[in-house]
């Protein structure tokens, strides 16, 4: 087969939906007067990431034949992030998500996603495997995991991928998607046997290794088969291993927390950069916690998504 007419740096696969915020912090729900419209889901927000880096963005997803679908689609094209892999399901409405905001550290989601989420209705036989197997990075989540028939999609793009180029596993854990919990962690294997990297925080990284202790963690994810493991730790900063020896731990650059949501596709979007510049492991390390700390500064998330410069500001500030 010929290849595909054009070759994208990251194709990420999963999560998509609107995010609609609370104009007042510290606010509860029932109380909140205004709300901001955003496009939100992990795997939409590191395309647009990575998109604001300069990078070429797609994405895999599924909408609502609706209002809502429509606006994402807009709201992609505007981020130059390639929509040609998100098609509507006329069954299911677009996701929407909604937060309260109680800087700094506590972010509820309530989560609209029911009978079943567009973006879960992903078929095999709908896939560009060859535009997935040419991506200089693939990303996919462990939500696109927690139903069928995107488990199985996503099984097969990675199964299709090869373990070429960089193929990223983001652990992404959210519980209340799955409809027996239990049954994750075997999935996660099978998902890392074909990654090239695995990032997730402690939470996470526990679904996938049963443990919690960041170092071992670590080494679990690259027994699991990856190549670089990265785990977040909050507060502690990130700890990245390397299959060839390499570590990298470095602390969070502290900012005022306005919304933590959002910081970690940042960070996963920083991530994705760096490993296709081929930039020394710590440093992509410092790249992208500065570009999660940029997005927890402010509001929204896909909106928030910062640029090189601003990136590079913040770490010669700090």
């Amino acid at each position: 087969m010929p290849e595909p007419a054009e070759r994208f740096d990251l194709i990420a696969m999963g999560r998509l939906g609107v995010d609609l915020y609370p104009l007042q912090t510290g606010v509860p729900l029932p109380q909140v007067e205004s709300f901001g419209k955003f496009l939100g889901g992990s795997a939409a927000n590191v395309a647009v990431a990575a998109a604001r880096l300069g990078r070429s963005t797609a994405l895999i997803s599924r909408t609502g034949n609706d209002p809502f679908g429509a606006y994402l689609h807009q709201a992609l094209k505007e981020f130059g992030v390639d929509d040609r892999f998100v098609t509507p399901v006329d069954a299911f409405p677009t996701p929407i998500t909604f937060c309260e905001i109680f800087p700094p550290d506590d972010f509820p989601l309530y989560f609209y996603r029911l009978p079943k989420a567009p973006d879960l209705e992903i078929h095999t036989a709908e896939l560009d495997l060859r535009a997935i197997r040419s991506a200089r990075v693939f990303w996919v989540t462990g939500t696109g995991l927690s139903d069928e028939p995107s488990r199985s999609a996503t099984l097969a793009a990675l199964a299709a991928r090869g373990r070429s180029g960089i193929t990223v596993f983001d652990l992404d854990w959210r519980p209340m998607f799955w409809q027996d919990p239990a049954t994750a962690p075997a999935y996660y294997a099978e998902a890392l046997r074909h990654a090239t990297v695995a990032v997730g925080n402690l939470a996470e990284c526990e679904i996938a290794t049963g443990g919690r202790e960041p170092r071992a963690c670590a080494e679990a994810l690259l027994a699991a088969g990856v190549e670089l493991a990265v785990v977040k730790q909050g507060p502690h900063g990130v700890l990245a291993l390397h299959r060839d020896g390499r570590t990298a731990e470095v602390p969070p650059v502290p900012v005022e927390v306005v919304n933590g949501l959002g910081a970690g596709d940042a960070f996963g979007g920083s991530l994705c950069h760096g490993l296709l510049a081929e930039r020394p492991l710590e440093q992509i390390m410092r790249h992208a916690n500065a570009a999660g700390a940029l997005v927890a500064s402010r509001l929204a998330c896909s909106t928030a998504m910062p640029t090189e410069s601003e990136i590079a500001a913040l770490l010669a500030r700090a």
